[in-house]
């Protein structure tokens, strides 16, 4: 198992908030593990119990150089005693990155591939290809997104109902799995926001919905996506988001990264400027962690 820190909430005050009568809270996600933070810790938990329960001895999973999911589960697999293996779209760079070079810490064997070939990730013959190589392993998506993570998400999604009173739940997006989760967690409670991090995000719906669809057969009609929030694509940021998150940080002590969290609490904000959210109502936004390239 997992080890798991309770994590805290910070309510967050500024006159915007007042005008408008919105109680933002948020929940601090990131401080659940020194390593395997905010929503990895959750998208992983069960896909380790069911690499332990199938008596798989190394986990193998997809990412590029700056992989947050990549650092999480080089670390989870330390933790619970997996060999791990990633594989790394794009030539290898020395010195390694901060992201790298933690996996690589942790044992995590390395295997760069080129961008065409990462295409094919999701080819049953490549695959086969890669177990040639490295023998058995568990596969884990890309990002973590699969069924097991769905499941952990949703148990964080009921765990935020029942210790939170809160109107609107508000996450960014990457590749569905944590806000699919924490929709099917809430069972069409709330109000919950997704706001996805990459250009033209709105074909997240359907994925959204497949995974709800294969994870609970239900499909709930509290959630909607605002793809207006991207800042120019995935890992890219504007001189102003940039110089919001340092404001979070001095004024709030809130650190927030430009790839996810900052998106979001930029989206929260701009929310509440435009009178988006219901006057006495509380809004809760999700630090989905992320913050090891921060610095």
């Amino acid at each position: 198992m997992l080890s798991y820190q309770p994590t805290p909430i910070l309510q967050l005050r500024n006159e915007l908030l007042d005008d408008a009568g919105v109680q933002l809270l948020c929940k601090r996600e990131d401080l659940n593990h020194p390593a395997i933070s905010g929503n990895k810790w959750w998208k992983l938990k069960y896909n380790l119990e069911e690499a332990a329960r199938r008596e798989k001895k190394t986990l193998l999973t997809f990412g590029g150089a700056y992989s947050n999911h990549i650092y999480a589960t080089a670390a989870a697999s330390h933790e619970t005693g997996f060999k791990s293996v990633g594989i790394i779209r794009g030539e290898e760079t020395l010195p390694l990155n901060k992201t790298l070079a933690f996996a690589q810490h942790c044992g995590m064997q390395l295997h760069y591939i080129s961008r065409t070939q990462y295409r094919e990730k999701d080819n049953p013959a490549f695959i086969q290809e890669l177990h040639n190589k490295f023998g058995d392993f568990y596969l884990i998506p890309e990002g973590g997104t699969n069924e097991f993570a769905v499941k952990g998400c949703a148990e964080f999604g009921k765990q935020l109902l029942e210790e939170i009173d809160f109107d609107y739940l508000c996450l960014p997006v990457g590749t569905g799995g944590t806000i699919a989760g924490i929709i099917a967690g809430l069972e069409g409670k709330k109000e919950v926001i997704g706001f996805p991090v990459l250009k033209g995000g709105d074909f997240l719906k359907d994925e959204i919905e497949k995974l709800l669809q294969k994870y609970s057969n239900t499909l709930y009609g509290n959630w909607h996506l605002d793809a207006s929030y991207h800042h120019g694509g995935y890992a890219k940021a504007t001189p102003a988001l940039l110089d919001f998150v340092k404001l979070m940080s001095d004024k709030h002590n809130l650190p927030l990264d430009a790839v996810y969290t900052g998106k979001l609490l930029w989206a929260v904000m701009d929310y509440v400027r435009q009178g988006k959210f219901r006057r006495g109502s509380t809004v809760l936004a999700v630090h989905t962690g992320g913050l090891q390239a921060v610095g």
